[in-house]
């Protein structure tokens, strides 16, 4: 690949190095704002042959090049920019330029990705401890009761003290003090309030307190999520606002001080039961579509899990997988996201197969390869939705992994990873992991021989 050449077909396709205000990359794409996105020439974009195809999503321009390729065009292009190339790593304004083109629901999407997505290797790492528990009890390893109590500590702390982890996470993402978010977090599951799990099982009781009059009953926020972002959005708001007005001698006592008397009050009095309720009855509701009879649940959401990831709306179903693995300790999504991915990757790679030119061929190949590790967008708008039956065999790949999940009941330990990587959830039984890539297969197969049969190269291309 000619790299410089590459890099001038992207500039000029998005208007001109004027036009461009900003640029990174991250393991297949190189990412673009813009200045005016009315300036973009949409088909000299999609007419670069060099590489795996352009779609435009969350306020960003985005070229898919492929995996060792990508770093090299960002250098020309930051060249072609007057701009040094640090390794990849984007200038800090990046993220910043990009919310300045993205809707408020992109908008709220984003920041709920940018608060959790830096937990997720926590939440993996638990759930694979999980997943390596079951396995041992499958297999009668023998355990004492200190032993197993020590095992618990490894599977339950995270999700015990995630709204400290959240909390933290949040008060980062807003610019304040993170360190406020961790004590606001650790006043949320502190030991004096009744926990959550004790409550919700009938071992124990809300405390009540009365507020001017009104009875609240409070308990502890083990596992939750919205308490704990709305918790650190309003530490870093309120810290913020503390600063204008405190005087600068009293500051590094007076401000700390206001912001966690008042915050934790707030939640604890007034936002956070409501919020506990609402996180409580969207996970009751997710449940209630996946026991839809005969598994019509589990179809949707493996048909049109990919449809989602397109609008960029995915992000949000972190929020409802811990909400799963708090309130039911298993996460039936994970293998539906997983069966959605591997009928849209049956589907590019019929294409593949079915395309005579070879950088076509090439380049369709390179932007499936991706998903096996749970990264689809390359494949999606570098592939299937050229060839708009494949995406809708790719949906029907999906379903039919979805039912299969249905009869079999699989479902994952923990989050974070699908495809392959996503194998690890599914250690705590040798049938659980067969189980997992029944799941697979029969997502991919039926998309893939839907997909020859039907041959939307021949059609698009006649």
């Amino acid at each position: 690949m000619d790299y410089t050449s590459v890099a001038k077909k992207i500039i000029a396709s998005v208007g001109g190095k004027e036009n461009i205000r900003n640029a990174e990359h991250c393991a297949t794409r190189l990412r673009i704002v813009l200045v005016d996105a009315e300036k973009v020439d949409v088909d000299a974009a999609k007419d670069i042959t060099e590489i795996s195809g352009y779609f435009a999503q969350s306020g960003q321009h985005q070229f898919i090049i492929g995996t060792g390729k990508v770093s090299h065009v960002y250098a020309e292009v930051s060249k072609l920019l007057g701009k040094s190339a640090d390794a990849g790593e984007s200038s800090g304004d990046f993220k910043q330029d990009a919310y300045a083109n993205m809707t408020v629901t992109q908008k709220v999407v984003r920041t709920f990705a940018d608060i959790l997505i830096p937990l997720i290797p926590v939440l993996v790492t638990t759930g694979l401890l999980m997943g390596l528990r079951g396995l041992l009890l499958q297999l009668d390893v023998p355990f004492t009761s200190n032993g197993l109590a020590l095992f618990s500590m490894l599977t339950d702390t995270a999700f015990a003290f995630l709204p400290v982890l959240i909390a933290y996470s949040a008060v980062k993402r807003f610019g304040g003090n993170p360190v406020l978010g961790i004590v606001v977090g650790l006043m949320m599951v502190a030991p004096q309030l009744p926990n959550a799990w004790a409550v919700a099982g009938g071992s124990a009781d809300p405390m009540s307190v009365s507020v001017f009059g009104f009875t609240i009953p409070l308990v502890g926020y083990q596992g939750t999520v919205l308490p704990a972002i709305f918790a650190g959005w309003f530490v870093a708001w309120l810290e913020q606002r503390l600063r204008r007005v405190v005087p600068a001698v009293m500051d590094l006592v007076i401000t700390p001080f206001l912001t966690i008397l008042i915050a934790i009050s707030v939640i604890l009095f007034i936002v956070g039961p409501m919020l506990q309720v609402v996180e409580h009855q969207s996970t009751q509701l997710v449940v209630l579509g996946l026991d839809l009879p005969f598994g019509i649940g589990y179809m949707l959401v493996g048909a049109l899990q990919q449809v989602i990831t397109i609008s960029g709306l995915h992000h949000a179903l972190g929020v409802v997988e811990i909400g799963l693995l708090n309130e039911t300790g298993s996460n039936p999504l994970n293998p539906l996201i997983t069966a959605s991915m591997a009928g849209q990757f049956g589907a590019a790679i019929a294409i593949a197969t079915l395309l005579k030119n070879k950088v076509k061929k090439a380049n369709a190949y390179s932007a499936s390869v991706s998903t096996l590790f749970g990264i689809t967008e390359p494949l999606l708008f570098g592939v299937n939705l050229q060839y708009g039956k494949a995406f809708l065999m790719g949906m029907i790949g999906g379903s039919v992994g979805g039912m299969v999940a249905y009869v079999f009941n699989v479902s994952a330990s923990g989050m974070g990873i699908t495809f392959i990587p996503g194998m690890l959830l599914y250690t705590s039984s040798l049938m659980d992991l067969m189980m997992y890539l029944a799941v697979i297969a029969s997502a991919f197969c039926t998309s893939f021989v839907l997909t020859r049969i039907n041959n939307p190269v021949q059609t698009t291309q006649g």
